[in-house]
């Protein structure tokens, strides 16, 4: 039997690692916002309505040097291109979804992707809540956090050198959980082998398009063995 309860107490402790990180990376996004002259209440209606975290940090540039519609779209390809691969994974998950699908779609970040994926759910917990509330809570979280952050940016000085790095950091951390959480490390492996091979042959600027439909097929080529090793796992 499902419980409301259980679900929702199991969703948001699940979410606390990404509101810890989550609060204090909108605060960066809202800060650095603050410093190139925006409203707080910038950071909060870009948070509610593009939701995009690195690629937030990296809308703080494009605005402040004037970037034409057409280099912004570019740079928000090369920058979420991976997300086209996320969702293509959740069709089937997010299949039955209704009318909480188009929310879904859009709330899908690399942490609730991270969340949704991996979701080990105990009994009682309902699996389509447990795919809405963690998506909401987790943009709740950002929410917040740039608020907070354009707030204190307004009343404190901060010196916002290396902030935008957080994000990075954040990728990294998910990256050593995924990749203790199992013993199968082979989609890990290769997805830092063509980002490297990638980022060597076309530089930091263009290699991410090429390593995103890369490291798929290679994913594709390699599935019979990835997903042998995950039944070992099991």
């Amino acid at each position: 039997m499902m419980s409301k309860k259980k679900t929702l107490k199991y969703s948001f402790m699940s979410t606390l690692p990404v509101m810890a990180g989550y609060l204090v990376l909108g605060a960066g996004f809202g800060i650095l916002l603050h410093e190139k002259g925006y409203s707080f209440w910038w950071a909060v209606l870009m948070s509610l309505c593009i939701y995009a975290g690195s690629m937030q940090y990296v809308g703080v540039e494009l605005l402040s040097c004037g970037a034409s519609l057409l280099s912004a779209a570019i740079m928000t390809l090369m920058v979420n291109a991976r997300h086209i691969f996320y969702g293509i994974s959740m069709v089937e998950k997010y299949r039955d979804m209704g009318r909480k699908k188009p929310y879904l779609i859009f709330s899908l970040t690399d942490e609730t992707y991270s969340l949704v994926c991996d979701a080990n759910l105990p009994e009682g917990v309902d699996k389509k809540q447990y795919y809405f509330l963690v998506s909401l809570f987790n943009q709740c979280y950002w929410v917040f956090g740039s608020f907070l952050g354009g707030v204190l940016g307004n009343i404190i000085p901060f010196n916002t050198k290396g902030i935008d790095f957080s994000m990075t950091a954040l990728f990294v951390v998910i990256f050593v959980e995924q990749w203790e959480s199992t013993k199968q490390h082979l989609p890990a492996i290769l997805g830092l082998f063509f980002s490297v091979i990638f980022l060597i042959i076309f530089g930091a600027g263009h290699f991410l398009i090429p390593a995103m439909i890369s490291i798929p097929v290679a994913l594709f080529a390699f599935k019979k063995k990835i997903t042998k090793g995950d039944s070992a796992d099991d």
